[in-house]
């Protein structure tokens, strides 16, 4: 009895692994795909209400801001100059001052601040170039004889003439160049280079190919560059200063008068002369050309200079001119 039931133990057990061998080879060597439905989605995440500002809360921001600026600006200036070394400024007026008064607080500066004692002393003047009917003063530029020079190094000046002797006299006098119509061509290739280019009357005319070329340093009567006193000329530009309006701004002019270690008298005869020429340029019957002017150091804020004292009037420019005469 116990031999038949492992007798058909043994078979069952055969039965199964050929069954199970059939079924591993008529598998498909690829992956069956399963479909299944998936229900559509008929509902979505609710979006957060935005929240509403209230406008009277931004208004009253807004107008919080504009009454702080309001009070700022009305808040009445304290009276007289501060007392403090620190202040704010928008409590005071700005302050004016005279010439001499600014001259020695930028001597103070300069002994607080421990700089360079030989620093240059600057003016800056804001202009009025309008001349009534649309028209406006152009961009000049000039060259004018200090009373205290403080300008140790001489400019290279060029002096045109055809005359010979006038050559002579012109290189006694210290030119760098001088010489006719051979000059022309030695400029353009720039194998001539100098910082003033002065002129006979008689000249003039052949020197037309140079105006694009010299461009300002052009030599023109109203700059004092044409003239026939070639050693009066040299004088002026070799040791001359000289001012021009800004080309960019157009109405601001900006040059060095002196160095903070001359006297403060020499400073301000520098700083007046300056002002004089600058007022040649256009008629006094149009009202103040100088608009407003600063001196400053290379170290310093620029001071507010009080203006006009120093605006040169009709009746003395016309007795200079008769002087000059």
């Amino acid at each position: 009895m116990a031999a038949t039931v492992r007798c058909f133990g043994r078979v069952l057990i055969r039965h199964q692994r050929c069954s199970l061998a059939t079924v591993t080879s008529q598998t498909s060597l690829y992956p069956c795909c399963i479909y299944v439905p998936v229900p559509n989605r008929h509902f979505a995440a609710a979006a957060k209400p935005a929240k509403k500002t209230k406008k009277g809360t931004k208004e009253k921001a807004s107008n919080e801001k504009k009454d702080d600026i309001e009070k700022i600006k009305s808040y009445p200036f304290m009276e007289g100059e501060p007392e403090d070394d620190v202040y704010l400024k928008r409590l005071y007026p700005r302050q004016i001052y005279e010439v001499e008064k600014a001259v020695n607080l930028l001597k103070k500066f300069q002994v607080l601040d421990f700089t360079n004692p030989k620093q240059g002393v600057y003016l800056d003047l804001t202009l009025d170039m309008t001349l009534g009917k649309k028209k406006k003063v152009e961009p000049f530029a000039s060259v004018l004889s200090l009373p205290y020079p403080f300008i140790s190094e001489m400019s290279k000046v060029a002096v045109f003439t055809g005359n010979a002797s006038e050559i002579k006299i012109a290189e006694e006098n210290g030119a760098a160049f001088a010489g006719g119509t051979n000059l022309i061509q030695k400029i353009l290739d720039d194998e001539i280079q100098a910082d003033f280019y002065i002129a006979v009357p008689e000249i003039m005319p052949e020197l037309n190919p140079l105006r694009k070329k010299l461009k300002t340093r052009f030599p023109k009567f109203n700059r004092n560059s044409v003239g026939r006193d070639i050693p009066k000329m040299l004088e002026l530009f070799k040791t001359g200063l000289e001012i021009k309006v800004d080309e960019e701004r157009e109405n601001f002019l900006e040059t060095k008068i002196a160095t903070l270690d001359m006297p403060s008298d020499q400073i301000a005869a520098n700083l007046q002369a300056v002002i004089n020429e600058v007022c040649r340029q256009r008629p006094l019957n149009l009202g103040p050309f100088v608009v407003r002017a600063f001196l400053r150091s290379s170290t310093s804020e620029g001071l507010l200079l009080k203006i006009e004292p120093l605006l040169p009037k009709e009746g003395e420019t016309k007795e200079s001119d008769k002087k000059a005469v």
